[in-house]
């Protein structure tokens, strides 16, 4: 490993055989050093989840100049904590998660393990970027994904290296041809209405599926990243670890009095 490359330390929340971390792997090798630490199985969903009651088992998948893959039994935001301690040779300059299969805009990043994990990179001081594409084909073509991503990655390199910035971004599901550039956005105030769907087992028990409706309560507003993803952007949201509302505190605090 080159101490004049950056160094990178990638994950996803699919899991390390998924299509999405292959790809995103491949572009970052053109960037620095490249160390993955990814999901022995798919973690969606567990946000930024850590292991608190089981033991993580950690296996090298391969090694060779300039890459270098694990696997880990643990979620996501695991998998950066682990990768900082105990795999990469200093701090990685750079933590990117992805490429997500399906969006994770709007109120998605609160569940999303590949944000989890961008955001863990960004508690411990690390520029991070989450990266997902509008798509849950297992075979999905990640190729305008990919080109553009360099864009983001090129930027955070030059402008945000020893700053914890946090990067939300999702891609529209399109060709090149269709693709409108990148929008700098901020999140939709969208969220999902659960339900549960429930079903009988062929013995007659009862069991549930998760489902539920997205409804968007900023559509048509031209600033959000549900707006430009419908519309062939990119979508870029800085995203922030502290979640104070500020701009209650002071109503809150006299009404407590």
């Amino acid at each position: 490993m080159s101490e004049n490359k950056p160094l990178i330390l990638i994950t996803n929340d699919d899991g390390y055989s998924a299509k999405g971390i292959a790809e995103l792997t491949k572009m970052a090798t053109l960037f620095g050093d490249v160390y993955v630490v990814a999901p022995a199985v798919g973690m969606s969903g567990m946000s930024q989840a850590i292991s608190l009651s089981n033991p993580l088992r950690s296996e090298l998948l391969s090694s060779q100049p300039g890459l270098v893959i694990h696997k880990l039994t643990g979620t996501p935001a695991d998998c950066i904590k682990f990768g900082i301690d105990k795999i990469t040779p200093r701090k990685p300059d750079v933590v990117l998660s992805g490429i997500n299969h399906g969006s994770n805009a709007t109120a998605n990043v609160f569940y999303s393990g590949t944000m989890g994990a961008a955001l863990e990179g960004a508690m411990n001081g690390i520029p991070s970027i989450g990266v997902s594409l509008c798509s849950f084909d297992a075979d999905a073509d990640f190729s305008v994904v990919t080109k553009h991503t360099q864009t983001i990655l090129n930027c955070v390199i030059k402008n945000y290296l020893g700053k914890p910035i946090c990067l939300n971004v999702n891609f529209p599901d399109v060709k090149e041809q269709d693709f409108k550039g990148i929008k700098v956005c901020r999140q939709a105030n969208g969220y999902w209405h659960g339900a549960f769907d429930e079903r009988l087992t062929p013995y007659q028990q009862k069991y549930y599926w998760l489902t539920g409706n997205f409804v968007n309560h900023d559509e048509g507003q031209t600033d959000t990243d549900e707006w430009a993803l419908q519309n062939g952007f990119a979508s870029v949201v800085p995203t922030i670890i502290n979640i104070t509302a500020f701009d209650q505190m002071a109503e809150l605090s006299n009404n407590l009095k």
